[in-house]
């Protein structure tokens, strides 16, 4: 599974915001129809989103996805017939509450891939959390099907639903347990946890604790709403220079202390056994792949 660690929500029915993210070095864009869409501009959304993902793609650019309005909803299946077609890389499922919402979109795209000449499965799904039903049910959800790659967080809807306050304070403390089980749940299929929006634009450096925070509990990826979050977020979920020189002499040590016939060692002060190298050893293979050198 590649890593995505900045997801950007934008509106599909603007279209200059469409244009623009096609070339940003978000890892993710999240091309909407869903909430940030208004009624009478959701077949503007449609007819542009479709044209974006018919468009040649430039190396380093997003993986395209598209939120499309909830399951059941009535304007799911005219989302689902405009921007299901090749280019697309995976759709963004709002309000999923149970494990039969993702069967139900499943069947509708085993269905439709063949006969786009798309490969089969090849539409993937990141799935969104945003309610305590839907967080309850979490873990079954993530394991539902092989095509979902993360699951995302979504705040706004979830503290609604649980009587919070309008106005978030701080790092999000009141929603540390939502988001603690959402990583579990995703750990638990072995899939992506994506975190919810830093909302404050404004507010860089409680958007740069937040990141941390989120990176601390488990998250792999935020989601964003502006470009000017895209690099703090990506570097913040990026193995740091330190992290990856301390994996390394983490690897060195016990494979002297395996030639020596030890199973674990003491090393800089902490017990080191298998464990802590597998953790030592993701993260070299992260820096690799995001072409990260120390």
């Amino acid at each position: 599974m590649e890593l995505k660690r900045s997801w950007m929500f934008v509106p599909g029915h603007r279209q200059k915001m469409v244009d623009k993210a096609l070339g940003l070095n978000a890892d993710a864009i999240m091309l909407d129809i869903e909430d940030g869409v208004a009624p009478n501009e959701k077949d503007t959304a449609r007819r542009q989103i479709a044209e974006a993902l018919g468009r040649e793609r430039a190396p380093q650019t997003p993986a395209r996805f598209v939120r499309i309005n909830a399951i059941g909803h009535a304007r799911m299946n005219a989302d689902v017939d405009a921007v299901v077609r090749p280019g697309l890389d995976g759709l963004v499922l709002p309000k999923v509450e149970t494990a039969d919402d993702i069967r139900q979109v499943e069947a509708f795209l085993n269905e439709r891939e063949p006969t786009l000449q798309m490969a089969r499965g090849g539409v993937q799904l990141l799935v969104a959390v945003e309610s305590p039903r839907g967080l309850l049910n979490a873990p079954a959800i993530a394991a539902s099907s092989a095509r979902i790659v993360g699951l995302m967080f979504g705040a706004e809807d979830y503290g609604r639903e649980m009587g919070l306050p309008t106005k978030r304070e701080g790092e999000a403390q009141d929603l540390i347990y939502a988001r603690s089980a959402l990583v579990v749940a995703a750990a638990s299929a072995h899939v992506q946890a994506v975190d919810g929006v830093w909302v404050d634009l404004k507010d860089a450096d409680g958007l740069a604790r937040f990141a941390r925070q989120s990176r601390r509990l488990g998250f792999s990826g935020m989601s964003l709403i502006h470009p000017s979050q895209i690099d703090p977020i990506n570097a913040t979920f990026s193995p740091t220079a330190e992290e990856i020189d301390y994996a390394k002499q983490v690897l060195q040590a016990f494979e002297e202390a395996n030639a020596r016939g030890d199973g674990s060692i003491a090393f800089g002060g902490q017990l080191i056994d298998r464990p802590i190298v597998e953790r030592a050893r993701r993260t070299l293979e992260l820096a690799k792949t995001l072409g990260i050198q120390a």
